[in-house]
């Protein structure tokens, strides 16, 4: 299946300033499927060495001499590289000592061999006593399938191609298939080898067990990689995810994880699993301000599961409700709508995410987000109410914003807010996106 960030490894490699690669991501979101796609499409020729499975990886960066290494791949692989022509790419070079310090020397004396590195999130950022290559490296974040690449990847690429297209109107004229593909992708997520099962017609049975591995692979990576002495607290944080969830402002609470939970016992644990990539945090920011992020507060912050489709089995939410969207889905849809636009604004523009709240909660947005040089609030609703008090109220208060509400209305334009539906919430903030690439 095709992947927006495609296009960004193609920019990557006909860069003049192009560094080693590092693509990271969480575990099964198609990390190494996408590279070694990348490589036999684009190059003449490619290299792969799973830094965690092969052994011959082991002693391959003994030490950091360059020219020694690309001899051994050649001797391992039997393939030789040659600058430009080859893609050399490293799964999970993590795993491997010195692996990854090793990337400022291939850019640094061989800056003409495109080399690539993929790694989850676990490994990267919390590998002890590895140092990390700033400023030798450019990085790229695979995220799940996006509703747009879901619809692609499951026989509905004309739908998918008209809301690329960002006509409104013409978008609008299809808005009952698009909401009767969106209740799917609530169900099925982005996750590849969920969404393959469904477009093969395996069936719900078989997505959602697919889903459950997942998670539970996610589960048995606590224990592999992270210290041994936050593994039960980052189970314990893991397992009240959905609860906290539930909760109408979906904020974060300690003392929900166990009676008496502090931010002390807890934060590196939550950490760790942000660091990991299998939950996105939201902070509180306390004035929308360009850069938001000079106004964050680190005690308010919400946790989303990365996947909508792995909430549901985190949640192990019944399918049909879902798919028919009735009534018996009400309960907990507002929490998988904001789930999924979260998901949907990261993937568009892989820039943070914030949310605001008065002191006295009588006004609470959403979400805000920078869209170029505009901090933009939005408001999600999970169906067609178009009530939005505290938005209009927000708006009234801070000259210069315009809102964006997300629902399952058509397009339309208040002046003072914009309402877009839910399925084309990553067209609105493609911008962000193709600025980038």
């Amino acid at each position: 299946m095709e992947r927006n960030a495609y296009k960004n490894l193609l920019n990557w490699k006909s860069s003049r300033l192009r560094k080693p690669l590092i693509l990271r991501g969480a575990r099964q979101v198609g990390k190494t499927w996408l590279l070694k796609e990348f490589g036999r499409r684009e190059y003449k020729s490619f290299v792969y060495v799973n830094c965690d499975k092969d052994a011959f990886a082991a002693d391959l960066f003994k030490d950091y001499d360059v020219k020694r290494i690309l001899l051994a791949l050649e001797a391992h692989t039997g393939v030789k590289v040659r600058e430009g022509e080859s893609l050399v790419v490293f799964d999970e070079l993590q795993e491997t000592p010195r692996g990854i310090g090793a990337l400022k020397y291939f850019y640094e004396d061989a800056p003409n061999v495109h080399i690539a590195a993929a790694g989850s999130l676990l490994g990267i950022t919390l590998h002890s006593g590895t140092s990390f290559p700033v400023g030798k490296v450019d990085e790229l974040t695979l995220r799940p399938l996006d509703f747009g690449e879901f619809l692609a990847g499951t026989g509905d690429a004309p739908l998918a191609a008209l809301l690329e297209t960002g006509d409104a109107s013409a978008i609008d004229t299809m808005r009952e298939p698009l909401i009767e593909r969106l209740r799917r992708f609530f169900f099925v997520g982005g996750m590849p080898e969920a969404v393959m099962a469904f477009a093969s017609d395996l069936g719900i049975a078989e997505t959602r067990r697919i889903q459950r591995a997942i998670v539970d692979s996610y589960q048995q990576d606590f224990s592999k990689h992270a210290p041994a002495r936050e593994v039960p607290r980052i189970n314990l944080v893991w397992r009240s995810l959905i609860s906290q969830l539930a909760k109408e402002n979906r904020k974060f609470v300690y003392g929900a994880i166990k009676h008496g939970g502090r931010a002390k016992e807890f934060e590196t644990a939550i950490q760790w699993l942000v660091d990991a990539g299998i939950v996105n945090r939201v902070s509180r920011v306390g004035k929308p301000t360009v850069p938001l992020a000079f106004y964050e507060d680190f005690n308010a912050f919400k946790l989303f599961p990365l996947d909508c489709g792995l909430m549901g089995a985190m949640a192990d939410t019944p399918a049909a409700p879902i798919l028919a969207g009735n009534a018996g889905f009400d309960e907990y849809k507002g929490a998988f709508t904001e789930a999924f636009v979260l998901s949907e604004m990261l993937a568009a523009q892989d820039s943070r995410v914030f949310y605001f709240s008065a002191s006295d909660s009588t006004v609470e947005i959403d979400f805000l987000v920078q869209k170029g040089s505009a901090v933009v609030p939005v408001e999600v609703k999970a169906a067609e109410n178009l009530q939005s008090k505290s938005l209009r109220t927000f708006v009234a208060a801070h000259e210069g914003l315009k809102g964006v509400r997300f629902s399952l209305s058509p397009h339309r334009d208040q002046g003072w807010m914009q309402n877009i539906p839910l399925y084309a919430v990553s067209r609105f903030f493609a911008g962000n996106r193709e600025t980038r690439e």
